[in-house]
């Protein structure tokens, strides 16, 4: 069984909450209940199944007691998530660092964007992506600058902005060029 300070890995965490009493229990804790009186009543279990039900939770290391005191370690539920996360996930950008991987993983999808970062710097990762599209020194009408980023979301006004507002792409005379990100 589990010992303090010791990792739950999934499959324990699923089978401490595989009974309907326990999960009841849980959900108690997770409400603020913290004696055995609070979570019966909360629960409208049996004080027997109750305790019975907190011993397994405090043997399998989910629930500590201190002092007649239930506490709910749910800290356990995001690291068995973890641990039980596939190590090797695909990348749609093998050839970029591993945070920039995440990050553009995280927020393009085949291609089109399913995620506008509200952090500055994880956008100016994505944007960066984006101006991509766009060869440096070639000169674009808007239309041309609207198709190509409509492959990536339909709303190309405000990507279009965030492009010129971030320095990637410039504007004059109804034309736009690529101003900024890397050249590869």
């Amino acid at each position: 069984m589990g010992h303090p300070g010791e990792m739950l890995d999934a499959a324990r965490l699923v089978g401490l909450l595989a009974e309907p009493e326990r999960m009841r229990v849980v959900a108690a804790l997770t409400l603020g209940a913290s004696t055995t009186r609070d979570i019966a009543s909360t629960t409208g279990l049996d004080m027997r199944v109750v305790i019975d039900s907190l011993d397994r939770l405090v043997t399998g290391g989910l629930v500590e007691e201190l002092d007649g005191q239930y506490i709910l370690l749910s800290a356990a539920f995001k690291q068995a998530a973890r641990q039980a996360a596939p190590e090797d996930r695909p990348t749609a950008f093998p050839d970029e660092p591993e945070d920039r991987q995440r990050i553009l993983d995280q927020c393009l999808k085949d291609g089109r964007l399913v995620h506008m970062p509200a952090k500055r710097s994880v956008r100016l990762v994505l944007l960066e992506e984006i101006a991509q599209r766009f060869e440096p020194g070639q000169h674009y009408t808007e239309r041309q600058v609207n198709a190509s980023l409509s492959e990536v979301d339909s709303d190309t006004s405000t990507l279009r902005r965030y492009l010129v507002d971030n320095g990637f792409l410039d504007r004059g005379d109804g034309e736009y060029w690529r101003s900024g990100g890397r050249v590869s």
